[in-house]
Order: C-alpha cells, then structure tokens, then sequence
C-alpha cells in the first residue's frame, strides 16, 4: 500500500475541503454532548467525524494490488434460496406464536444480512438484479404483512381517526362528512380505501390493506429506479434495500395513514424529478412530474411541505449550476452524464401557488389549516426556541413523551439502540455528498440529492435543538431515508473502490451485520410488538383491549365531548386513552396523573393489565409524562365501583355508596 502526497491529488480540491471543514466541525461540536443529553447530539459529530476521516483516508491509498474479496460462486447460488426459506419460517414463526417476538425480530435479522452480503459481496458474474429485488421485495411484503396478521385491529395511533373519517365517507356516500376536518382538502388517501371497500366489497380494514397496504412495500422499487439513473444496478440494488430495511419506512407500511400514501408519491415524484434531469425529457415526462406533485397536495399536508423542501433543493442546485457561483463543471462524463441544467422555475411557483390555495381553503381548529401552521409556528418562536431546547421530544404520535432517568445498564444503551441504525446511514451518507461534491462529479441531479437531505436533516435534527418541532420531526425519517439511501449506496461504492482491500472490507461487513439488525431493533419497526417492552409503548391492541373499548362505549352510550362534565373526564395510560377518544367511544379521555408510589385521584378511570407489565405512559402532579408500571389500585382504587371489567381491562367509576 502507497499513500499519495497532497500536492499529487490536488488537496484543495473541494471534496477534500469539505471533508477537512466536516471532520474540523465534528470536533468543535462533540463538546455539545456535556452540555445536552439528546442522543443525536451525542452521536451525531462521531458519525460525521468518523465518515470525513474514511473518505480523506480513501483519498490517499493507492493499492490496486488486490480487491475486496467476493463470495464463491457456491455460496452465491444458495443464498436466494435460504433466503426464501427464512421468509417462509418468519411467517411460520408468526402464525404459531401470534405475535412478532423478539426470536421473529433475530430472524429477520439474519436473512436481512444475508440479502445485503449478496448484494455487496457477489462477484459481477454472480450478481442478479431481479432476484435480489425479489428478495428484498418479498421481505417488504413478509416483514410487514406478519404485523399487520398478528395485530387484531390496527397499528398506530392516527390510523383510529381516519378509519372513523373513511367510515363517515361511506355513510354518508359524500365527501362532505368529512368537510369538518384538515383531510378535506386533501381527501385522497380516504377515497382510495373508500373506494377499494367498495370495489372489492370488505370492510375497511382489508380494503386498507389490499391498497394502501400492498403498494407500500412495493414502492421501494421507485428507490431503485431512481438510484439506476446515477450508478450501476449493484449499487442501486443496494440502495433499495437500505430503504426497505429502515425503520421509520416499515413504520409506514404498518401504520397505514396519509403520510403512507404521500411517501409512495414523494418517492415517484423523487424518480421522476431526477429522470428529467438525467435524460432528454419529453412533455409527458414533465407532464408527470406535474400530476404526482399534485398527488401529494391532495394527499397529506406535512408530505407536502417536505416536496417543497425537496423542489426547493433542485431549484438552488439548477442556480448553483446556471449561475456557477463555485464554478462546478462537469468535465467528467465517465462519472454521471453531464446535461445542462433543467429550469424548475415554473413547477415551484406552481406547486407553492396551488399549495397556499389549497391550505387557505382547508378547514383547521375554527381556522384555515395555513393560518393555524404559522400561528404555532409564530407560537412556538416566542414561548418555547432557545438553543438545546430539546424537551418535550415526542415518543410517539400522541405527542406524550418522557421516561423516568436510565438506571440499569439496558435503560442506557436502548437509546443507542434505537438510533443505530439511522447512524449507520447518515454515515455512509455523508460519504457519498463528498463523493458527489467533487467538481468532476458534481451536476444538478446529485445536488438536489444533498441540498435535500441537508435540509430535511435542518428540520429532523437541527429545528429540534432549538425547540422548534412545530413541523413534526419524526414525520420526516422515512422522506428523508430516500436521498439518504441513495447518497448511502455511493459512499458505499466510494469506499470499497477507493479504500484498502481490508478496511473496506471491514467497513462493508460491519453495514452488513449491523445495518438490518439495528433497524429491525428501532422502535418504529416493532410498534405493534416492541423488542424493549419496558421502554417503548405497543401501539397495538389486543382482542381483549378492544373489546373493552366497544364495550364501555355501549355502556356509557359514546356521550359527545359537551356532554360530559370536568368530573366525568375517563382517565387511563397512554397510548390507551387514544383509543378511546378517537373511536368516539368514549371523546373526553385523557392520560391518567398518577403520582410516583401513589394513586390516581380520579373520579372515572380505566385500568389493563399491560399498565402492570409494559410500558405505558402516565403523567406526574406536574404533568410531565413518565413510563410507569401501575398496580390495578393505583388507578382504580379500592372505593371506586367497577362497572366493567373482562378480566384484562376494568373501568371504575364513584361508587354509589360514597353519593
């Protein structure tokens, strides 16, 4: 192995400035972790150092000598096959212990490893792109379908109130039921399950999964098409299992919600925004671009405003390239096929115009949806933004957060846990935008790659640290796991053409073995199931838990919200109280103040025996939410009536003796 001097390789050139600046500004940002505990702000500046240092190490080694080792012939051929038949065994594995244990999520992992050790390590000879999108496909299908089996109802939390909003459409056979509410104006999601209930004549639950359900897992696809427009099919194979396998992805191939069905459109609109700029397009490609822009106004609010993010991005790349203010040429065509820059100009104004009309005429909280955003926007500036304001993270769509201070060794490393996976990303990410700055390599599609990632990083881990979280961070991950993915399966080819044999071998082996694992592990992947029971909540119910809810909205007749006095407010855990209030079962419900050691003070409350064994959430006299495990008699006390009960969920109520 050689190491080549500076001056031989241009230092200054402006990758290797930015991989200075990068790995400069790790440094001056680890000293942040003393005086914050936010987890990205503790892992964040190692990543980033950690991945300028590999890309400036790839820099100056020069050993042709030898190549990364790839997997026999033998061993290539039966993968695919093992494959298979480990999908096979985590359905069996499903079927007979009814629920996705952490054996189902071990499983998983091993035949996620084996799908990407394919992927990297088979020679070109061995190397088949459709049997491996196959494989990834069908994974997709088993990792998320087995969920959706074992979960009697639905998972998640939003998913309870657009079932009530499609079931009013088809009552009603009117949009109108719905003109009370956001989704009016973006009503899309709701007409294609309200549609498929019709279509295929089932209930709302199946029609969900056999539209919304089924094209998720294969809207990964679009990750490859669009990857295949930069680099070679290895690589955009690569890409799309990086995508498949991440966690905030599975999320919403389990929770089936607008956000869903604005992800698909987001990633076809990604696909088509870079075939324009990649090939000589014709009007009926820029004529999609257009259509599936507007999909995603009609579809989800927040899914919108990340498209205007992602516009926003190829809009600066196409000045960066017309203006030139950095001087960028694309002299080498060896790398990505240089194109003059397409002009956007028109489909930005277009999409900010019709979206601004759009969310003036949405109805939101007594006002237009757009004048409610930047009313909390505005807010949340005055009252709550500071610099490390990062209290009160959300811990799930309910916005309750908060969990008592780490205590064992596992209360310290599940944090970690939880985000490796996304760290493994951003770090081969932030190899690839050095990759694509290179001012051989840089040209508008890549570009917009990175300006969108950069800023959608701005609103995921930046805004956050100052407070701000009125655009709904956790929202964001799986949007941004596209340009992420792609960017990732660059650096990943960076690194094991420019680095030693070895220590890319070791840097692919490591994203091998730990990369499907640390996201199968995150919470968002096991929402109906979760490996860490004791830390993170299930936003799932079981029949029991259901059943209960049915039940005491017959018996309490499912009162309006006005009907019910202050007193009468029904008190339980969240993420239970959620279940209740937006069935209509029973609407005044809220999480339950149950001081530590002591009891509920509360005149009507609900108690389920997952309060005394998982991680629910309850708030303290001061209203800070805290994960605690509750006995039945804290929350339903001794001199309370019950007035329901099936054995796993009892609602206690005053008794008649103490009126």
């Amino acid at each position: 192995m050689t190491y080549s001097s500076l001056s031989e390789l241009r230092p200054l050139r402006l990758d290797t400035v930015a991989a200075i600046v990068g790995l400069v500004l790790a440094l001056v940002l680890f000293p942040l972790r003393f005086l914050a505990s936010q987890i990205y702000i503790q892992t964040v500046p190692i990543v980033l150092g950690t991945a300028c240092a590999l890309y400036l190490l790839s820099l100056y080694q020069r050993d042709d000598a030898r190549a990364v080792p790839n997997l026999p012939s033998p061993v290539t051929m039966a993968l695919p096959g093992i494959v298979f038949a480990g999908l096979a065994a985590l359905v069996m594995l499903t079927v007979v212990q009814g629920a996705r244990t952490p054996l189902f999520f071990g499983a998983a992992s091993v035949v996620g490893t084996l799908v990407v050790a394919q992927i990297v390590f088979a020679s070109d000879r061995d190397l088949h792109p459709g049997l491996l999108l196959l494989q990834i496909v069908c994974f997709a299908v088993v990792f998320r379908f087995t969920a959706l089996y074992a979960t009697p109802g639905y998972i998640g939390i939003d998913i309870w109130t657009h079932r009530e909003l499609v079931e009013s459409i088809l009552t009603e056979e009117s949009l109108s039921a719905i003109s009370h509410d956001k989704h009016y104006g973006s009503p899309f999601y709701h007409l294609l399950v309200a549609a498929s209930s019709l279509l295929y004549d089932v209930p709302i639950r199946a029609a969900l999964y056999l539209s919304v359900g089924l094209v998720m897992p294969l809207s990964v696809l679009l990750v490859y098409a669009t990857t295949n427009l930069l680099v070679t099919q290895r690589w955009a194979v690569l890409a799309t299992a990086l995508y498949a396998f991440a966690s905030h992805v599975v999320r919403w191939g389990t929770h089936h919600i607008p956000t869903s069905l604005g992800l698909v459109f987001f990633l076809a609109m990604l696909y088509a925004l870079l075939r324009v700029m990649r090939i000589e397009y014709s009007i009926r490609d820029f004529s999609l671009l257009l259509l599936l822009s507007v999909a995603v106004i009609l579809t989800h609010q927040v899914s919108t405003f990340i498209m205007l993010v992602l516009l926003l991005a190829a809009f600066i790349a196409q000045v960066v390239f017309v203006v030139g203010p950095f001087g960028l040429t694309r002299l080498d065509t060896s790398v990505f096929r240089t194109k003059k820059p397409v002009n956007l100009v028109g489909l930005v104004v277009f999409n900010l115009g019709l979206t601004i009309f759009v969310w003036s005429l949405t109805p939101y909280r007594q006002e237009s949806f757009l004048a409610t955003v930047l009313s909390y926007f505005t807010q949340t500036l005055k009252e709550s933004a500071g610099f490390l304001n990062t209290a009160g993270e959300s811990s799930s769509d309910g916005g309750e957060a908060g969990t008592e201070t780490a205590q064992t060794l596992l209360d310290q490393i599940v944090p970690y846990v939880d985000v490796l996976g996304f760290l493994f990303l951003l770090g081969v990410t932030f190899v690839g935008c050095l990759y694509v700055v290179h001012r051989r390599r840089a040209e508008q599609s890549v570009f917009t790659l990175l300006l969108a990632a950069a800023f959608m990083l701005v609103f995921v881990l930046g805004l956050p640290m100052f407070g701000v979280r009125t655009f709904i961070p956790t929202r964001w991950f799986a949007f941004l796991y596209a340009p992420m993915a792609i960017l990732g399966a660059i650096g990943l080819q960076t690194l094991r053409g420019n680095l030693s044999p070895s220590l890319a071998t070791a840097v692919l082996l490591v994203v091998v073995l730990a990369y499907p694992g640390a996201m199968f592990l995150a919470p968002e992947s096991n929402a109906d199931d979760p490996v860490f029971s004791d830390h993170h909540e299930r936003l799932a119910y079981d029949e029991s838990e259901l059943a209960a809810a049915e039940s005491i909205a017959e018996l309490t007749g499912s009162p309006q919200g006005d009907e019910i006095r202050p007193d009468q407010q029904l008190h339980t855990d969240h993420p239970y109280q959620t279940l209740f209030k937006r069935t209509g079962a029973y609407p005044s419900t809220t999480t339950a103040t149950v001081p530590e050691g002591g009891r509920a003070d509360h005149d009507y409350t609900v108690y389920r025996s997952a309060q005394s064994t998982d991680a629910t959430y309850v708030t303290d006299p001061d209203e800070n939410a805290r994960i605690a495990d509750l006995s039945r008699t804290q929350l339903c006390r001794p001199e309370q009536a019950t007035v329901y009960t099936n054995g796993d969920v009892t609602m206690c109520t005053p008794s008649p003796a103490e009126s």
